[in-house]
């Protein structure tokens, strides 16, 4: 790639990121904000979920409220081949990189044009899926109904730069979702739908050791990577 085309690709990426951080911090674009704020919990509950299959528990269901938060309901049960406390903070770490790993791939997969809409689709197939066998709360169903539709229409438009922008703009507004939730890491407890719950990073703590604010860090660490990992592929592989 030229230097002239990278530093092009490198404007796209810090374009993109300002605009997510505008969204997120401008009052007067909170009704902009508000699907992209529920779809970062989305992919937070379905990191948990998710995650929580692999380590051989049951992902049984999860809810997405008006508010902006979420929660997922996994059960463990005894024969699970991970061992139930490290099964536990693993689920629990699920959630908290679940979306800089969700928005890594959506970054790199950005960077080609046929990558970006085969991803689009797949995006928009693990969307439908979770609605059908996930998703259970009101306010949920409606608003990943509605996004569903709108990727799907960018999907099948014949504008590769469209589908390209866009998927890089969602995986950026997920990787970057991580520090504009600072707060969340560093709490051990919370109140969430007038019931007080302890944090992932509690939760992780409790199950292995430490504190929740030095598994805050470590999710901090581990998350600035795969941010620098996927920005520096789309920078050398984008078309």
């Amino acid at each position: 790639m030229s230097v002239s085309k990278r530093n092009k690709q490198l404007l796209i990426l810090i374009t993109i990121s300002c605009l997510v951080l505008l969204l997120w911090y401008i009052p007067a674009l909170g009704i902009v904000r508000y699907p992209f704020m529920l779809l970062g919990t989305w992919f937070h509950e379905m990191g948990h979920g998710l995650t929580s299959i692999v380590v051989g528990a049951h992902f049984d269901r999860l809810e997405i409220f008006a508010n902006g938060s979420g929660i997922a309901y996994t059960t463990y049960y005894s024969d699970a081949w991970v061992p139930i406390h490290i099964g536990r903070a693993l689920v629990a770490a699920g959630g908290l990189l679940g979306p800089a790993i969700a928005g890594g791939i959506l970054v790199i997969l950005s960077s080609k044009p046929n990558s970006a809409r085969w991803g689009m689709r797949f995006l928009l197939v693990v969307m439908i899926t979770s609605i059908l066998l996930y998703v259970r709360s009101t306010t949920g169903v409606w608003v990943l109904l509605i996004i569903s539709i709108l990727l799907g229409l960018v999907s099948f438009v014949k504008n590769k730069k469209l589908t390209q922008l866009t998927l890089l703009f969602l995986g950026i507004q997920s990787t970057l979702s991580t520090y504009l939730q600072l707060d969340y890491l560093f709490t051990g407890e919370f109140v969430m739908e007038g019931k007080l719950m302890k944090s992932d990073t509690q939760n992780i703590a409790e199950s292995l050791s430490g504190s929740y604010w030095m598994w805050g860090v470590v999710i901090i660490i581990i998350s600035a990577f795969i941010l620098w990992r996927s920005y520096r592929y789309y920078l050398i592989h984008s078309e």
